[in-house]
């Protein structure tokens, strides 16, 4: 039977469709995107079935749950860009998958929620995420949520926003709420490694897991190490979120690709650590750490492709 991958071409769901590839598993990558599936996807793309559908439109997803035996559901937004809003893709957009997964008989239901989320929150991005997985927590699927913190990796939009900025800035940077807020970040190969593990981990159906790197870091420290691995040196000049505010709101408006959001912005009140560690205690793994060779990825940003990125959203790596 298939396993069905949404978000497929995002950068947690392109590595899971390639180890699952390696692993010889059946596995059907669910897009929104053809183009961006074509770019991240181009190396297995003779070994799996790419299929388009749209998480916000309930009928483009029946035909994707076709001889299906597992979800893994990864489609989410950090940012509303273009329409798209926390409310329709992240909390709407799970319900709509699950249901979609319940009416063709599909049993078991990976979903990636986030580190913090709540629905009883202020915040609407982490409420969305606590939203989305207390409806699957009440469905009757065998469902297991991962909640992990800050996910670092090729392709992530959070470390890899600080080296594009970097680049760009010359001699000051800020150090934003004076650096103070707290991540756990976990590598991107250690977040797919345990969720392929819960597919065949019964001990995990009905658990939310929280996943984390080896040591927790303030948003100073992990500011230093993007600079170290990138061997550049700034000032870091200490900045009151309210004082930023003004200047990402400007970013938002002019900037289809802007590297942040007020709604991000309100996130770094949130401590985003993670005191009980699956990755740990559960599945024994040595967690990755956001430090040395791990983080050289950095380095991987041209001019050209940080202005596409900024200018365009384009898709550029």
């Amino acid at each position: 039977m298939t396993i069905l991958v949404t978000g497929a071409a995002g950068y947690l769901g392109n590595q899971t469709v390639k180890k699952l590839a390696a692993m010889g598993r059946p596995v059907r990558a669910l897009v929104r995107k053809r183009a961006k599936a074509a770019l991240r996807l181009a190396d297995v793309a003779e070994r799996v079935e790419i299929v388009e559908g749209d998480v916000t439109r309930p009928g483009s997803l029946a035909p994707a749950m076709r001889d299906v035996s597992a979800v893994i559901h990864y489609v989410a937004i950090a940012m509303e860009k273009g329409g798209q809003t926390y409310e329709s893709v992240n909390y709407q957009g799970t319900v709509n998958v699950l249901k979609a997964a319940q009416s063709a008989g599909v049993k078991r239901f990976i979903n990636m929620s986030q580190n913090g989320a709540s629905s009883e929150l202020p915040y609407r991005f982490l409420a969305s995420k606590g939203r989305a997985q207390e409806y699957v927590a009440a469905s009757e699927m065998q469902w297991t949520a991962l909640r992990p913190s800050a996910i670092f990796g090729p392709q992530d939009e959070f470390f890899n926003t600080f080296a594009r900025l970097l680049k760009i800035t010359p001699l000051v940077f800020p150090l934003i709420g004076g650096g103070k807020a707290e991540f756990q970040p976990v590598s991107v190969y250690d977040v797919v490694e345990a969720v392929l593990r819960c597919l065949d981990d019964d001990s995990t159906i009905g658990a939310e897991l929280a996943l984390g790197g080896p040591e927790a870091l303030t948003l100073g420290e992990i500011e230093r190490r993007v600079m170290a691995a990138m061997n550049t040196r700034r000032l870091l000049v200490p900045v009151p979120v309210p004082l930023l505010r003004p200047a990402v709101q400007v970013m938002q408006a002019l900037l289809p690709g802007s590297p942040v959001s007020t709604s991000l912005l309100d996130l770094l009140a949130v401590a985003n650590t993670v005191p009980d560690n699956a990755l740990v205690n559960h599945f024994g793994m040595a967690p990755i750490p956001f430090a040395d060779e791990h983080i050289q990825y950095l380095n991987d940003h041209s001019l050209g492709d940080i202005f596409a990125k900024f200018l365009r959203n384009a898709t550029v790596n």
